[in-house]
């Protein structure tokens, strides 16, 4: 009768060693991820060839047009440049002309300086802002929507600055149709052009410092109002991000959209700059 006790422990400690084992084996088969051969695909050769054949055809593509294969597709080259001849317009190559057609709407400083740092610190920031885990390693645009059409939009953005510079920019860098004949001279199309604290003077009778001061509340008031309003309608956006991503989220998002509003400000109701300062002008 008194080994009756021992026994039973025994026989207890030894369940629990073996529950503790199974679930540890249950675990690891769990983490494991089955995959069939049929689902793997070797990077020797399959992928390998398709880049052979892209690069081989990119080449052949480049080659027809360099050979001047294809009608209207020369570019031959123009004559020296001479200091007493200066071309008008003037056009940055084509991959620039983005940021030369940000000039007519934006300070020196801003369309040069500012807004191509934060489009590479927007892109770098990317990776780490977004913790959303689908899309890693395949396509998916029902799973990123926002993501997708958000990067969508900025590379349009992009590109439509280029086209614009590219085939709507004739003399002195104005606005010139295709059907419109671009060796006549326009009026030069900044003289109508007022500042938004000048209107706010002349509509509300303010003074020049008061105008001043409504146009910063006016740009602090957009970026408030553009972070506000995803925070009460998209409780769940907020939360998966977190307070910081989302602040940093928003600041790029709101930047971005904050271009074209402002291009289209400035073709609409002829206002040069929204916000002026003694450092620089937006």
């Amino acid at each position: 009768m008194e080994m009756q006790p021992e026994e039973s422990g025994s026989q207890f400690l030894e369940k629990e060693l073996n529950s503790q084992r199974l679930m540890e084996r249950v675990k690891e088969t769990t983490l494991r991820v089955q995959k069939e051969p049929e689902d793997l695909a070797f990077v020797w050769p399959h992928l390998v060839y398709i880049e052979l054949i892209c690069l081989l055809l990119t080449i052949v593509v480049l080659a027809f047009l360099s050979l001047g294969l294809s009608p209207g597709l020369n570019a031959p080259l123009e004559e020296m440049a001479s200091p007493d001849t200066t071309p008008n317009p003037m056009k940055a190559p084509w991959y620039f002309l983005g940021l030369q057609e940000l000039l007519v709407y934006f300070d020196p400083w801003i369309a040069g300086v500012v807004l191509p740092v934060l489009i590479i610190l927007g892109l770098m920031a990317m990776p780490y802002i977004d913790p959303n885990p689908k899309g890693k390693g395949y396509y998916t645009f029902s799973e990123r929507r926002i993501a997708v059409l958000t990067f969508l939009f900025g590379l349009a953005l992009w590109y439509i600055l280029i086209v614009v510079g590219v085939w709507l920019r004739g003399l002195d860098w104005q606005w010139y149709w295709p059907w419109e004949d671009w060796t006549v001279h326009k009026p030069p199309g900044g003289a109508q052009l007022v500042d938004l604290e000048v209107l706010i003077q002349k509509y509300a009778g303010l003074g020049q410092t008061l105008s001043n001061l409504v146009t910063y509340a006016i740009m602090a008031g957009y970026y408030l109002l553009g972070v506000t309003l995803p925070f009460l309608l998209f409780r769940k956006f907020y939360k998966s991000l977190g307070f910081i991503r989302y602040s940093i989220t928003m600041f790029f998002f709101l930047t971005m959209m904050g271009v074209p509003l402002k291009i289209f400000l400035r073709l609409v109701f002829d206002i040069k700059y929204v916000l002026v300062t003694p450092w620089f002008k937006i």
